[in-house]
């Protein structure tokens, strides 16, 4: 069965990495293309992180050398994997290609500067998300005390991605942020949270945002991080078995229709078993299978993303 991911951190691992890391089959990487072949990932969703910690003059630079891994390392020497830059053309796919787009996680990098935000965009980022746990110009990260929400220049941020038919990404944003988002993006989505009342991590959803999303008709992709499946994940074992619950959750509230992937992959330290890298996504396939029926195991796949494209 066919699946689309929406959030991996190949491109930062790349980056930091003290030795090149082949795309097509470096085992270093939970998702390279022979893991995306072996698990049906049909799209796959590369975010452009930088850390916090980078000092500002430097986070741009940064941002458009990840951009160059993604063209020179994951599509120039890969004749399969093919870049979306229009939504529409992931209908195009052809059998045997494998789609992509570039995502954005964390505006920082941009300062006050929407000229820098227009040059991303022109570069394929298709989702946005306006902050990583800190807070920037834009807004509160979830990981800030003060728990504010948008700026005047996080407002024209989302401004003109609701223009440009680009995803405003809320699984990073404060509590405050994400109702912000909710009143003025035309195409909000969570890219890559669970479910708060199952895992208490910040960065999950609570009922309450995830009925607001349902009511807006977006999507929300669960993550595969044990930490935001499971208390105190990271120091037990945890199994797709921990997972499944989530997605029932969610289905639930009514969220049936909005349910998708969002993996982490590469950019979490641990792993659920049976699901340490992208080629193991049937194995969550089959579980959910046990669950739900076909018609929605393949909505949260696959379909329900294709129904809630940008038009």
């Amino acid at each position: 069965m066919n699946s689309i991911d929406m959030h991996c951190d190949v491109l930062y691992k790349m980056q930091k990495s003290q030795e090149p890391l082949n795309f097509k089959d470096s085992n270093q990487l939970d998702v390279n293309l022979e893991r995306l072949k072996e698990g049906q990932v049909k799209v796959q969703a590369f975010a452009i992180f930088i850390e916090p910690d980078l000092p500002s003059d430097k986070q741009f630079a940064a941002v458009l050398e990840q951009i160059n891994y993604y063209q020179q390392e994951v599509l120039g020497k890969n004749l399969e994997m093919k870049q979306i830059k229009k939504w529409p053309e992931i209908q195009e796919l052809k059998e045997g290609e494998i789609g992509s787009f570039l995502t954005l996680e964390g505006v920082s990098s941009i300062g006050n500067d929407l000229s820098k935000l227009e040059h991303l965009l022109d570069a394929g980022v298709l989702s946005v998300g306006l902050t990583w746990n800190p807070a920037n110009l834009a807004a509160d990260g979830v990981g800030e005390p003060r728990g504010g929400g948008l700026t005047t220049f996080g407002f024209e941020i989302v401004k003109r991605l609701n223009e440009r038919k680009v995803f405003t990404d809320v699984s990073h944003l404060s509590v405050k942020g994400f109702w912000d988002v909710m009143k003025c993006a035309s195409y909000p989505i969570a890219t890559h949270s669970n479910v708060l009342s199952l895992c208490s991590h910040m960065r999950n959803l609570n009922d309450e945002q995830i009925k607001a999303m349902i009511e807006r008709d977006a999507m929300i992709h669960v993550i595969f991080n044990p930490t935001f499946t499971v208390e105190d994940g990271k120091d037990k074992k945890v199994t797709i078995n921990d997972l499944v619950p989530h997605i029932e959750r969610l289905v639930k509230l009514n969220a049936v229709r909005t349910i998708g992937f969002g993996s982490d992959f590469d950019g979490i330290s641990t792993h659920i078993e049976g699901l340490s890298h992208t080629g193991e996504t049937q194995n969550l396939i089959q579980a959910l299978l046990e669950k739900f029926t076909i018609e929605e195991v393949e909505g949260f796949a696959f379909q329900n993303f294709m129904d809630h494209l940008p038009q």
